[in-house]
């Protein structure tokens, strides 16, 4: 894609460059259903990169198919919109032959969990830097409504008139289970929450992996409906904050988490528990983690924010290095090589 020039740094300038939203910004029409959930994920994203002061230019957005996947046309930076399910192996060529790039790659349930899951598990065990965005509306909405692999049991669609009877994915196992060593959730309309999570995301030294519950109002309307109205989210929602007790509820009826018999168990807080009985998030710790992805609406409050990280060496900090071993160890020339009559005969 063209990059749109917003900024000229000079060279003697020593001050940093600063940038806005609108640097961001492509000259593209956006085609997505008006309501749709992507525009504020796109507008995230956007105002995250100003924020961090990331020039457009060293900037990559990578995407597969998908409503989500027309991302990289909406951004002035640069960007690949590649085919369906291998987004994380383009993500993977980019980053590695481009390490100082920050790569974004943007996908969805049914791009990055069904065509592209495999594609998916391997990017994330190997923990290359970047941004990972899964947009989960759980249907397929490019192609007009069939349920997805995170669709619930029971979905009614145009691909499931009776139903579906498959048991859905639940994107955070998934990366939990593939060794991701960045796991987090967000909500689409959840502005702040969604900006501060993407910023660790970015920051993190390895596959910053983000689900990012987004409304397909067109098909799948008010899926998240039970826990991200504006009425319910004290009730329904639990924001995870390192070091801190997993409490959650209105200052009128306060609740809380704890481990009873070694399973979570929403609680009132008041006369016989409090915040210091709770259980205290750790991001560091896997078998939490394993807790939580298995915490759902609506017997358990949908946790968000960062849910697992574990500090790993990126793959392409070790693929570079290690190509770089190679050839100081080896005396490289290609021209000799072609040149040179070490050949071989084919018969």
């Amino acid at each position: 894609m063209k990059i749109e020039e917003s900024h000229v740094i000079e060279a003697d300038n020593e001050d940093p460059p600063t940038f806005k939203k609108k640097d961001f910004m492509s000259d593209q029409q956006i085609r997505w259903c008006p309501g749709c959930g992507d525009y504020s994920i796109l507008s995230q994203v956007q105002t995250v990169l100003a924020d961090l002061g990331k020039p457009p230019h060293e900037v990559a957005m990578i995407s597969g198919i998908g409503c989500s996947s027309r991302f990289p046309y909406y951004m002035n930076t640069y960007g690949f919109h590649t085919i369906h399910g291998r987004a994380p192996a383009f993500t993977s060529a980019v980053k590695c032959v481009n390490p100082d790039l920050s790569v974004w790659m943007i996908t969805g349930d049914g791009d990055g969990l069904s065509i592209g899951g495999n594609h998916t598990a391997h990017l994330l065990r190997r923990n290359l830097n970047i941004v990972a965005m899964l947009f989960n509306n759980r249907i397929y909405g490019l192609t007009k409504g069939q349920y997805s692999p995170t669709s619930e049991v029971g979905k009614k669609t145009k691909s499931s008139p009776m139903g579906s009877l498959d048991a859905p994915f639940v994107p955070l196992k998934f990366a939990l289970g593939a060794r991701g060593s960045f796991i987090a959730r967000s909500v689409d309309v959840f502005a702040k929450h969604l900006r501060e999570t993407l910023a660790k995301a970015e920051a993190h030294q390895g596959t910053g992996f983000v689900e990012i519950y987004q409304n397909c109002n067109i098909f799948n309307d008010g899926a998240f409906a039970g826990f991200t109205e504006r009425k319910l989210r004290d009730e329904h929602v639990l924001y995870l904050e390192h070091g801190q007790p997993m409490t959650f509820g209105s200052e009128e009826a306060p609740k809380g988490v704890i481990l009873e018999n070694l399973r979570p168990k929403v609680v009132d807080l008041g006369e016989r528990y409090a915040a210091a009985d709770c259980i205290v998030h750790d991001e560091y710790n896997s078998m939490l983690a394993g807790m939580l992805v298995e915490m759902d609406y609506p017997d358990f409050p949908v946790p968000l924010g960062v849910l697992y990280r574990e500090d790993r060496t990126p793959y392409d900090q070790a693929f570079n290095a290690q190509l770089q071993a190679a050839k100081d160890s080896k005396d490289a020339d290609l021209t000799k090589l072609l040149a040179g009559r070490r050949t071989w005969v084919v018969k």
